[in-house]
C-alpha cells in the first residue's frame, strides 16, 4: 500500500470511484479543470492510496490557513476493513499540521451511514450542533 499526491491524471479513475461510493455526491466542482485548481491550490494534500498500481481510495483535501477542510475520503469496497480510510486521514492530517493547520472540518451527507459511523468512531471529530451550513453557487450570467 502506497499513499501519495493526486495528479490530475487521476481524475478519471477518481470520478469513477466517487460515482460508485454510496454518500458521495459528485458537484460541479469536481469536474476536471475545478478539481485541477483545487489540487494547485493546495499542493501535496489530496491523497490517493494505491495498492498494485491501483487506485483503491482516496481523500480530498485543502485548507483556508486556518482551517482544514476534508472531501470524499473513500476507500474502494472491496479494500474496505484493512486501515485505508485511517491511514490516509492520519497522513493527510499529519500534512495540514506541518503547514500550521490544527484544526479540520469534514462535510458529511447525513443520510450516508456509513460515513456517519465511520467520523464517529473517530477519536477526536464530534458532529456539530451549534451550527448549520449554507452554501451557494454563482452562477454566470
Amino acid at each position: 500500500m502506497s499513499i501519495r499526491p493526486i495528479a490530475p491524471a487521476d481524475h478519471a479513475a477518481l470520478v469513477a470511484l466517487w460515482r460508485r461510493t454510496p454518500g458521495i455526491r459528485l458537484r460541479p466542482e469536481d469536474a476536471f479543470t475545478p478539481f485541477c485548481a483545487y489540487l494547485a491550490r493546495n499542493p501535496g494534500l489530496s491523497l490517493a492510496c494505491d495498492i498494485e498500481g491501483q487506485l483503491v481510495g482516496c481523500v480530498m483535501a485543502g485548507h483556508d490557513g486556518r482551517r482544514g477542510y476534508l472531501q470524499h475520503l473513500v476507500v474502494d469496497e472491496p479494500w474496505r476493513g484493512r486501515g485505508l480510510a485511517q491511514a490516509l486521514l492520519d497522513e493527510v492530517l499529519t500534512r495540514l499540521a506541518a503547514l500550521g493547520i490544527d484544526k479540520s472540518h469534514v462535510f458529511v451527507v447525513r443520510d450516508a451511514q456509513q460515513s456517519m459511523d465511520f467520523w464517529r468512531a473517530q477519536g477526536g471529530w464530534a458532529a456539530r450542533d451549534d451550527i448549520q451550513v449554507f452554501s451557494t453557487t454563482v452562477v454566470e450570467s
